[in-house]
């Protein structure tokens, strides 16, 4: 098989949640590109009009939807309106997260100081959210038997993690059992669930801190090739995942991380 053939997306119908920037912005650049019909879905309405506006003067098939993943009936209500308007959904990123403050190491993040209610905001956004999306997704595609649903974890929730706050490692650790434990039950109706696991990438979560000059250079010492990646570098491993090339892989968590889970 051809790679034009493997890897196409050609008007899979795709739904990616925080797609307004960072991560979710560059899967909906990759996808959009390769002729997939994208919904974009973000609280950020500006934003989220701005990216879409572009990407469809660029030839993307584009529809946008505001939505507060924190509010699973948002949620569902969202992914019927696609499957509504298509009449069927391909592929699901259930990519928005927010983070959970500083780390440990900062005296506002040991865990004698963490807010009942913090934990809880992490916890609704980070795994709620991700529950709610992939039980909307898997139900319909469970139907068709056949889909794709793809989880942004963590590398935080590969092993404990210095850099961030408790709420978000146990809560990226958490989406990844529980993408494990989906996949096999969904296996049997050829919907493939999996998980990425980024490590250092310049996006705006934490409102941008991860962009000063301090957190680069602290994200960077620990990164074995050197370096933090621009969300462009993400691309590869989504259009694979939304792809036939993936056909065969379920349940797995596939770090993205510059070798820190090596």
């Amino acid at each position: 098989m051809k790679a034009e053939q493997l890897f196409d997306v050609r008007d899979r119908v795709v739904f990616i949640t925080g797609a307004a920037s960072g991560l979710g912005l560059a899967m909906a650049e990759v996808l959009s590109e390769n002729g997939a019909r994208v919904t974009m879905a973000d609280i950020n309405l500006d934003e989220l009009n701005t990216q879409a506006e572009r990407l469809s003067k660029d030839g993307g098939k584009i529809d946008q939807i505001k939505l507060d993943v924190g509010d699973p009936a948002q949620i569902s209500a969202a992914i019927n309106t696609t499957v509504e308007k298509f009449g069927r959904i391909d592929a699901v990123f259930a990519n928005a997260g927010v983070s959970a403050g500083p780390s440990h190491l900062h005296p506002s993040g040991q865990l004698d100081a963490v807010t009942v209610e913090e934990w809880e905001r992490v916890v609704h956004i980070n795994m709620t959210s991700v529950f709610a999306t992939v039980q909307a997704a898997a139900t319909h595609m469970k139907r068709q038997k056949e889909g794709r649903i793809v989880v942004t974890g963590s590398v935080s929730g590969l092993a404990s993690d210095d850099l961030v706050g408790y709420a978000y490692t146990a809560t990226k650790a958490g989406v990844i059992n529980f993408v494990r434990q989906a996949a096999k039950e969904f296996a049997p109706h050829n919907v493939l669930i999996n998980a990425i696991a980024p490590g250092p990438f310049l996006t705006n979560i934490a409102d941008g801190r991860l962009k000063e000059p301090k957190s680069v250079a602290m994200m960077e010492e620990r990164v074995p090739l050197g370096r933090v990646a621009p969300p462009d570098e993400i691309k590869g491993l989504v259009l694979f995942l939304a792809s036939p090339a993936s056909s065969y892989i379920t349940g797995a968590v596939i770090p993205i991380d510059g070798g820190i889970s090596a």
